[in-house]
């Protein structure tokens, strides 16, 4: 009798999704297949993003983490999870900033006024190049996904309401007898997350059959996560998986996550509820959600948050 193999998380080349309209489909059946198994999959960008890019990008989080503490902690937002997280004793080892309307010059621009008032024009030049080139592939797989399930006249619509997050994030690693857990396992609560890091590894994704795998990121690559508001707009065919980072060695571990919400109000298609598939989700208000996981006292148990903020 043989070993069963490993699950792995696909990987999808983003040439592909801009070739003929055979290979289009064949990329749209892939990324669907991907999100509604795994929840996620790898999208590989030869040439858009250069492996010199993320070196520059993790390079200047490394000048903004070495900031004072007080100049830390004026990352505040009244959206939750959008600022400053940091010196949580059940959570040591992370500390996590946030830049707001990430893909826009404004946004990144008040971002880096606050950390350095006197200006860092090379953090301002790496943080945008990298969210505008990260923004461009999450339209690209948002867009496929509606292709694949038919709702081609829906993207419009969300690309006007949507806004992006940039999450920017340090674990360092653990002293002796301390956790190893960088970040508990929880599921996004975005439409979509995109993730990269540097070369240490940790991120862990729990499949469907409940197996923790590790995330080993191919050259030139990201990890496109799908999260609780996508979830729910499928009318639960898309999953979104439990995620967690186990800290282990002796580096510090940077990662990137642009996450994206959506303004107002998101509804369910009405061609995605039939017979085989009754509404599981009701409308819902998206920064509502995340305010209710906000204030949720079991935030950090495995359940589903978003079935119970808005399910039928």
């Amino acid at each position: 009798m043989g070993f069963l193999a490993e699950p792995k998380i696909p990987v999808i080349h983003m040439v592909d999704m801009k070739k003929s309209r055979d290979c289009r489909d064949l990329v749209c059946s892939e990324v669907r297949h991907a999100l509604e198994e795994y929840g996620c999959f790898f999208v590989v960008c030869n040439g858009s993003i250069t492996e010199e890019v993320n070196r520059e990008v993790f390079d200047v989080l490394e000048t903004l983490f070495d900031l004072p503490m007080e100049t830390k902690i004026k990352n505040t937002s009244e959206k939750a999870y959008h600022g400053y997280i940091g010196q949580l004793p059940f959570l040591p080892l992370l500390e996590s900033m946030g830049i707001e309307h990430a893909a826009s010059v404004h946004g990144v621009h008040s971002f880096t006024n606050i950390m350095w008032p006197s200006g860092n024009d090379i953090f301002c030049k790496m943080m945008q190049l990298y969210a505008k080139l990260v923004s461009e592939i999450e339209e690209t797989v948002r867009k496929i996904v509606f292709e694949s399930y038919g709702l081609n006249k829906y993207h419009e619509s969300y690309n006007e309401s949507v806004t992006y997050l940039l999450r920017v994030m340090k674990y360092r690693p653990p002293n002796t007898n301390e956790t190893k857990l960088g970040s508990m396992s929880h599921t996004d609560k975005t439409f979509i997350s995109i993730l990269s890091q540097n070369q240490v590894k940790g991120l862990e994704v729990k499949t469907k059959d409940n197996n923790w795998i590790p995330v080993i990121y191919p050259p030139s690559s990201f990890l496109v996560m799908a999260g609780d508001a996508f979830k729910a707009w499928s009318n639960d065919r898309v999953q979104s998986p439990y995620h967690r980072v186990v800290m282990e060695g002796h580096e510090y571990r940077y990662s990137v996550g642009l996450f994206t919400f959506h303004k107002g109000i998101i509804e369910v298609p009405e061609e995605l509820v039939d017979d085989a598939h009754p509404r599981k989700f009701n409308s819902f208000d998206h920064f509502g959600y995340l305010d209710f996981y906000d204030k949720d006292s079991m935030f950090d148990q495995e359940y589903s948050h978003v079935k119970s903020f808005c399910g039928v």
